[in-house]
């Protein structure tokens, strides 16, 4: 009980502290909040010393931040998040509205999702667990940028081909298509997990009783699948916080007032009620994600985890063994040395969006610049910076999974910050620069790492060999280094390199706020935001840059595959005298 009420209140002080920052946001960023709103009222207006005084005044900007946000915590306890800045509407019943129209879509984001996962791991689970996983067609899925996913099925099944309704919310048939762009890569992730853990519960001796008793197929496939599911399921409840929050890109394109849009736009406009509001809203989501994902987990794996008795899902298994990671790496290598001797920044306005030819084998952009040239030289900033962040979050995920208490509640809150805002925190406490775009990625990355971290140090330590180890007086640290961290470190490890492509892409959806590259810097992603613009006319022009962390993707994911627990070496028994 003692341990329950801690974790509440540790949850609360950091939801606290998250919502301060928030209502800070403005003054910590060393900007007048009575101008930003002027701009959003009206950017013709000039802001004027007395129309500025007269919004301070209607505000309580005057009163300082400090009461501003302890006069909106106090209206919490009676429903009332105070009225918009800029519209004067009442913000509860918006963000509640927004909160609305994100679920609905975080549940047909999450049917998709649960389809590609099932589809992913459907090739393992047809021959018990004896399928080793390929990842080509799932990296390529989680590797695909949700904006350009979005862009190409508004553009085509939903304009082109008339299929499917493309903007606009006006009922359920407009979740299909943004639903679709949100639940493939994340499908693809959990599937990849999943498929990650499948092998080691079809190992396990009731997956071998049952086969030997000739119980069919498909009933021990299900229960290996329940067996992996807890493992899965920390991960499950950041998703769907993500999906919710960290759908600004989808919900723009698509023109769906969600609560990601909605907090967005909050965020730009220095609309504090609306920001606090969406972001209060995002953090009980969180919460209460966090607490179905372990909830449902300790029913499915119930006693097991303090009975000390259950089998482990990591063995010593043979490294992945072919050729496919050499072919991406060669491909991958050669796409970028052949871009390198080429002018990135060079100008042919008379040569705008060129289709594919032996002069310019990937096309022109709007500019008429060179796309080869343009992805051979993005791909060092690129890649550095992506492996460096995929380095970073590894290392700070295990080393704070294994505090689970301290991790928990730090990673759900972190998760329930969108990005965009995450950025935005970062440039208000460590200014613009070019390092602020890593140091937001950085600060977030690392929570989906931790949490499958801790989901899998608790049912190893719950597994026979760590109790009959113990039992025999193995230390703490001993099981630690020998038993525990051998076993947990390749599967997080594969799931970081697995992360690598959206790392690389998170960094890219920040050039749009201004923070990070900026043209003419040819970072893969801003190639990408770039020439969205032209996609119909032009397509190859965004697809080279997809194309290649299409590719990186499936690297880092076939690359992963070699990640495995080593084989001990038997001890020799000392010769007989």
């Amino acid at each position: 009980m003692r341990r329950t009420v801690g974790a509440l209140l540790w949850r609360a002080g950091l939801a606290a502290l998250l919502l301060a920052l928030v209502g800070l946001l403005p003054w910590l960023a060393h900007t007048d909040p009575a101008r930003t709103v002027l701009k959003a009222r009206s950017a013709d207006r000039d802001p004027t010393p007395e129309v500025l005084a007269a919004i301070r005044a209607e505000l309580g900007l005057d009163q300082g931040p400090l009461r501003l946000l302890g006069d909106w915590l106090a209206g919490l306890p009676r429903g009332d998040a105070g009225r918009s800045w800029i519209s004067g509407a009442e913000v509860t019943p918006a963000v509640l509205q927004a909160l609305g129209v994100s679920l609905l879509l975080t549940a047909v984001a999450l049917a998709v999702a649960a389809v590609t996962a099932a589809l992913v791991c459907a090739r393992t689970l047809r021959r018990g667990g004896r399928a080793r996983p390929g990842g080509g067609g799932s990296a390529v899925l989680a590797a695909l940028p949700e904006f350009l996913t979005a862009s190409v099925l508004a553009t085509v099944v939903g304009v082109q081909l008339g299929w499917l309704p493309a903007l606009g919310w006006y009922g359920p048939q407009y979740t299909l298509l943004p639903g679709l762009a949100l639940g493939l890569p994340a499908g693809a992730v959990l599937g990849r997990l999943l498929d990650d853990l499948l092998p080691g519960a079809f190992a396990e001796p009731w997956a071998r009783a049952a086969a030997a008793r000739g119980i069919p197929a498909r009933r021990i496939a299900r229960q290996a699948v329940r067996r992996t599911l807890p493992a899965l399921l920390p991960n499950a409840g950041l998703f769907v916080v993500g999906l919710t929050g960290g759908a600004v890109a989808v919900e723009q394109i698509f023109d769906i007032p969600g609560l990601g849009r909605t907090t967005l736009q909050a965020a730009l406009a220095q609309d504090l009620p609306v920001l606090q509001a969406g972001t209060l809203a995002l953090v009980l989501l969180a919460a209460t994600a966090t607490g179905a994902a372990h909830l449902l987990a300790r029913l499915l794996i119930g006693p097991a985890l303090t009975d000390g008795a259950l089998p482990s899902l990591h063995r010593p298994t043979p490294p992945a063994r072919g050729v496919l990671p050499l072919v991406l790496a060669g491909l991958l290598v050669t796409v970028v040395t052949a871009g390198l001797p080429r002018d990135p920044l060079a100008l042919d306005t008379a040569r705008r969006l060129e289709p594919p030819s032996w002069s310019h084998p990937f096309g022109t952009d709007a500019l008429g610049r060179d796309l080869l040239a343009r992805v051979g030289h993005g791909a060092l900033d690129t890649l550095t910076l992506a492996l460096a962040l995929t380095a970073f979050s590894l290392l700070t995920g295990v080393a704070l999974g294994l505090l689970p208490r301290l991790s928990g509640p730090i990673a759900d809150t972190v998760n329930a910050v969108p990005p965009v805002l995450g950025a935005l925190l970062v440039t208000a406490l460590a200014g613009r620069g070019p390092g602020t775009p890593a140091l937001a990625v950085a600060a977030v990355a690392w929570a989906p790492l931790a949490a499958h971290t801790s989901a899998l140090l608790a049912q190893e330590r719950a597994s026979l060999h760590i109790t009959a180890t113990r039992a025999l007086g193995a230390s703490p640290w001993y099981l630690l280094r020998h038993e525990l961290l051998p076993a947990i470190l390749p599967p997080v490890t594969r799931h970081a390199l697995l992360r690598l492509p959206g790392i690389a892409l998170t960094l890219a959806s920040l050039a749009f706020l201004g923070l990070g590259a900026q043209p003419p810097d040819p970072e893969w992603g801003l190639l990408l935001a770039e020439n969205q613009p032209y996609a119909e006319r032009a397509p190859w022009a965004v697809l080279a840059p997809a194309a290649v962390l299409a590719l990186l993707g499936a690297l880092a994911v076939s690359a992963a595959g070699g990640v495995r627990l080593p084989r001990r070496r038997a001890r020799r028994k000392p010769a007989a005298r």
